[in-house]
């Protein structure tokens, strides 16, 4: 019953620091409400587990530490769930979300538990620094979790697409049947009918990387299907099942390293348009920094 006060705050802040991480977007992932008792279910083990190890250390039961250690190394598994999950459900998307990016969401998702320990096990240790105040610590055990679970997710978000790269509106032009962005050659549209769809609903865009490190990241084609991914879920396409001209297209100017984005959204928004492709993040696993290299700042 000693370290009850403590057991109690720390596995509730843990749990409420996966809360706090706990949001659904345009990606509408995880689906509500049954994905949220799975993430919410884990983060609450997750505090239990950081809550704990403190009393289990302070009583010397070190065998205690080393299977609550073992249990959160079971984390592990989420990754794979994840990737199994969604990848399950990419035959479902009308624009696929590339392996990439599935990769990056099951990496998130695992870390965000581990981040409930560190929350959960930061406040333990406050309360129990602070035994001596009664039950002010576990306020204070609370306020440590909010501000360590603040800077945590603060660390956690990575760049958008807007932080490394311009991002302007450009011209479509019609080479016959090809459809060209600043020299680039799109992709053909065969169809008469499909080409006037085109003239009168589609959007172009040129993402210009800002330097060296910006143009090897923006070249993954995992990144660059992600792109098109969210830019589809943000704004919406004009597609139906089977309409391979309407697809959302990224290709890549080899000269510049500049992205050329075209899509046929469902509303012809051109704010819209470049607002969704500045918030497309860029995944962990495509990003590049060759001038961190002997090589590359030779090149650069």
């Amino acid at each position: 019953m000693k370290y009850l006060p403590t057991l109690v705050i720390a596995t509730l802040v843990g749990f409420l620091a996966r809360l706090y991480m706990l949001r659904r977007d345009y990606r509408q992932y995880p689906s509500y409400p049954q994905g949220w008792a799975i993430h919410l279910f884990l983060g609450f083990i997750g505090g239990a587990i950081g809550a704990i190890i403190v009393p289990a250390i302070l009583e010397g039961d070190f065998s205690a530490v080393s299977f609550l250690l073992l249990a959160a190394s079971q984390f592990r598994e989420v990754r794979n769930v994840e990737r199994d999950t969604l990848s399950s459900m990419e035959a479902t998307e009308m624009v696929k979300r590339g392996t990439a990016y599935i990769e990056g969401i099951a990496r998130v998702f695992e870390a965000r538990n581990y981040l409930a320990i560190w929350v959960a096990l930061s406040a333990a240790v406050a309360s129990e620094l602070l035994a001596d105040i009664g039950w002010w610590r576990m306020a204070a055990g609370v306020l440590v979790g909010a501000v360590l679970a603040a800077v945590l997710v603060r660390l956690m978000q990575g760049d958008l697409i807007g932080d490394i790269a311009s991002v302007e509106l450009s011209e479509i032009k019609f080479e016959g049947a090809l459809v060209v962005i600043e020299g680039t050659v799109m992709m053909n549209v065969g169809l008469p009918e499909s080409r006037r769809v085109y003239e009168e609903r589609a959007l172009a865009a040129s993402v210009r990387p800002k330097g060296p490190n910006a143009k090897a990241t923006l070249a993954n084609l995992g990144q660059m299907q992600a792109i098109a991914h969210d830019v589809s879920s943000m704004i919406g396409v004009y597609m139906d099942v089977g309409e391979q001209e309407f697809i959302p297209m990224v290709r890549r100017d080899p000269a510049t390293g500049s992205l050329r984005v075209l899509m046929v959204p469902s509303e012809r928004d051109e704010d819209a348009f470049l607002a969704a492709i500045r918030r497309v993040p860029v995944l962990e696993g495509a990003v590049r920094k060759p001038l961190t290299s002997y090589a590359g700042k030779m090149i650069d």
